[in-house]
This record gives C-alpha cells, structure tokens and sequence, in this order.
C-alpha cells in the first residue's frame, strides 16, 4: 500500500468518525427506521473510499449528501423495477401465472443477483443500472459519470460478465434448494 493509499484511508477514516452520526440522522429523516439507513450510509464511505485521487473536500457533509442521495435513488429503482416485476407475474393470465414457490425462487434470485452486483465497485454498479434499469446510452451515462465512453463499455462487460456466471450458478442453485 502506498502512502497516498494509506493517507486517503485516514482521510476517509477521519470523515466516517466526524460524520457517520451525522449521515444517519440525515438519512432516517429521508427513509424512516429502516436497516437502509446504515446500508447506505456504510455504502457512501465506501465508495468515497474507492475514489481515487480524492483531493481535500472543502464541504464533507455536501460530498457525502449527494453520494447518499445517488443510493436513495438506485435503491428506489431497484424497488420499483421489483414491484413492477411483481405486478406483471400477478397481472398474467392464470395459465401463465406462477406459483407461490416460483414467485419465491425468482424473488431469492434477484435478491442474489443484486448482492452480487453490490459487490461492484460504485460506478462500475451505477453504469450497468443506468443503462439496464434507466436505458440511458452509453454516451448519456459517460456524463451522468463523469467517466470516458470507453470506461462504460468496459463497466458493462464487467457486470454482463457477472450476469452470465450468476445465471450459469442459478441452476446449481435451484437443485441446491430442492434436494434440501
């Protein structure tokens, strides 16, 4: 670890212990008593920590508001596209509907399925959501970013490529479940 790594780590350290309280209450107002609250909170920290090259923040609780806000926002779309899934498989014809067990193996997969893309570093998650979720082009979300065309292309064969190893383990899983 370099010593820009290990000061950068301080510098975020020191920012978590002096605001960290602070972001919750803020948080709590927006979301209520929910686990959310901490998720998002922990999940702004780290991905100013992923931030390389981070220059002194002059407004720390601004920086860390507008990261925050950015998860509120993915969190209510996941919520959303979630819920609208839901409302289709409820909404098809009795022929087409699923069962209860069904309904609840697809809800358990994209719950795994999100977990393993919040393992994704922060930008790398926001361009493959902004483009699945939102259908921005690759050009739009280079701006929303702030990051070049080329590192959008390279964002998304990164999550397409967890995408294709999540649904090549989905089957294991399924056998996993019932044999269980």
């Amino acid at each position: 670890m370099s010593g820009a790594d290990l000061s950068h780590r301080n510098h975020v350290g020191g920012l978590f212990r002096a605001h960290y309280p602070w972001l919750c209450a803020r948080l709590r107002g927006q979301l209520g008593a929910s686990a959310d609250v901490e998720d998002i909170a922990s999940e702004t920290f780290t991905q100013l920590l992923e931030s390389p090259g981070l220059t002194p923040i002059r407004e720390p609780r601004a920086l860390l508001t507008t990261i925050a806000q950015r998860l509120i926002y993915q969190l209510w779309r996941r919520r959303d596209l979630e819920r609208q899934h839901l409302e289709q498989l409820q909404n098809a014809d009795a022929e087409q509907a699923q069962s209860p067990e069904e309904l609840l193996q697809l809800t358990q997969t994209l719950h795994r399925l999100d977990r393993s893309l919040e393992r994704l570093p922060g930008k790398v998650r926001a361009t493959f959501l902004l483009s699945r979720i939102d259908g921005l082009t690759y050009p739009q979300i280079a701006a929303e970013l702030g990051i070049s065309q080329r590192s959008v292309s390279v964002y998304m064969t990164r999550t397409q490529a967890l995408c294709i190893q999540h649904s090549a383990n989905e089957p294991l899983n399924r056998t996993t479940q019932r044999s269980a």
